[in-house]
């Protein structure tokens, strides 16, 4: 009787996703996972998987969710590699879910705005929590961890919402529609630099593991995943992309008058003649690049942002490389590269977009990009706003971080009060500079 070929081993989960070519993610749009930047795609949770995928060499293909719900719901139809999410690795979850080894840990945090406590008034014990107005996010974990605290903290309530993120929420106590709410740590770091009135009240519960849910299966992509995170941590990647979306302490100040007048005349002197070299070159008027340089970096030509941009004009790698910008700490090339691409933008606007809208919607589409301009100007217009006035740009921009406006943009989320802020800044050193120079000047607007 021959003998019976032993039957091939079929492929591992690994060899199937390298076979493909093709690293399937569902992936969260939200500031700590993904988003999409001034002139790429960014995020912490992005980067990490962007590598992973690179490391084994396939490509990466998102599937792009809006809400942690969405997400789970996804990943029960077992279609997907791997899902990225910010999630907490929970008993509940680890129950019905498989988790890859875990890269961060983050604590829940209540937040509140400071003016709802007196100076050191803070509550330092769980009944103190009695009476506030707390809301979070029903797909959270924050719901579970403050139902255990009412468990055991008499008349404490609070209340869940289903229309409202986390991000949003934030913004709300922010805008002090709310008391407070609960966030992780990471995204509260984050928050902070746009709503500096919030704070910590207090750590509920231990540090939490995140973790990213892997197809269910033989344990290679599982290994595949440890080894190379071991790897990343221990080369220092892991510290470095944590430093470069999280340690951030430098908040740029918007309106510190005295400080300005100061720069006005000891720095602006220095580099006058590059932004005025740069103004005709590109046909920008010196002062308005000069006031947006100020917003950018303080007129520091080593300055770094979080995001990593630098130099005087804060550009980032990829736009130095389209201007061909070689050292970006340079200040004559950092002001010329940053007018190149002011120009640059502002040729791309149609032509009912003119004078002073025409200024104000290029400066935010330097700041936030152009793709979350026009997710903008298209939900102006579903709004009856005009698409092309900054007056009314300027009320939708804010929307862009609210889930039931963005889930239907290409772009997705951003946050659209920054560009605003952004532009509002530019305008208040614009005519500082202008003032301090009348009356040789006369117009203390943008000009047309």
């Amino acid at each position: 009787m021959p003998e019976e070929k032993p039957k091939p081993k079929p492929p591992t989960l690994l060899e199937k996703i390298k076979a493909k070519k093709q690293l399937d993610v569902i992936i969260l749009n939200s500031p700590t996972v993904y988003y999409v930047g001034s002139d790429d795609h960014k995020g912490f949770e992005y980067d990490l998987i962007s590598d992973f995928a690179k490391s084994i060499g396939v490509q990466l293909h998102l599937t792009i969710v809006h809400t942690i719900q969405e997400a789970l719901e996804l990943t029960k139809k077992g279609t997907y590699d791997i899902t990225v999410a910010s999630l907490t690795a929970t008993k509940e979850r680890e129950k019905e879910f498989r988790f890859g080894p875990f890269y961060h840990s983050v604590t829940e945090q209540l937040i509140c705005h400071k003016k709802l406590f007196k100076k050191d008034s803070l509550p330092k014990t769980n009944e103190e929590l009695v009476g506030l107005n707390i809301v979070v996010a029903k797909e959270t974990n924050h719901v579970t961890t403050l139902q255990k605290l009412q468990q055991s903290t008499k008349d404490f309530n609070f209340t869940v919402s289903d229309e409202f993120s986390t991000e949003e929420l934030l913004e709300k106590v922010w805008k002090r529609e709310i008391n407070c709410t609960v966030a992780d740590s990471h995204s509260f770091m984050i928050s902070q630099r746009y709503y500096p009135e919030l704070i910590r009240v207090m750590n509920l519960g231990k540090q939490k593991n995140l973790g990213w849910i892997i197809q269910k299966g033989d344990n290679s992509l599982y290994m595949a995943l440890f080894q190379w995170l071991n790897k990343y941590e221990r080369a220092g990647k892991l510290a470095e992309l944590n430093g470069f979306y999280f340690d951030f302490i430098n908040v740029f100040d918007y309106y510190d008058t005295k400080i300005f007048h100061k720069r006005l005349k000891s720095t602006l002197p220095k580099y006058e003649k590059y932004f005025k070299e740069a103004g005709k070159k590109y046909h920008i008027p010196w002062i308005i690049l000069a006031a947006q340089s100020y917003q950018e970096s303080h007129w520091k030509p080593n300055a770094k942002s979080f995001t990593g941009v630098r130099g005087m004009m804060m550009l980032t790698n990829n736009t130095a490389k389209l201007l061909e910008v070689k050292n970006r700490l340079n200040p004559k090339e950092s002001i010329l590269g940053g007018a190149k691409y002011f120009a640059m933008m502002r040729k791309i606007f149609p032509k009912e977009v003119e004078g002073k809208n025409l200024w104000a919607f290029t400066l935010a589409a330097y700041n936030i990009g152009l793709g979350h301009i026009y997710d903008a100007q298209k939900l102006a217009q579903k709004l009856n706003k005009n698409p092309y006035s900054w007056n009314d740009l300027k009320t939708v921009l804010p929307l862009l971080s609210q889930k039931k406006y963005y889930k239907d943009l290409k772009y997705g989320y951003a946050r659209g009060m920054e560009p605003v802020r952004y532009v509002n800044a530019i305008q208040h050193y614009y005519d500082m500079i202008v003032q301090s120079r009348m009356p040789k000047f006369e117009e203390s607007k943008i000009e047309d």
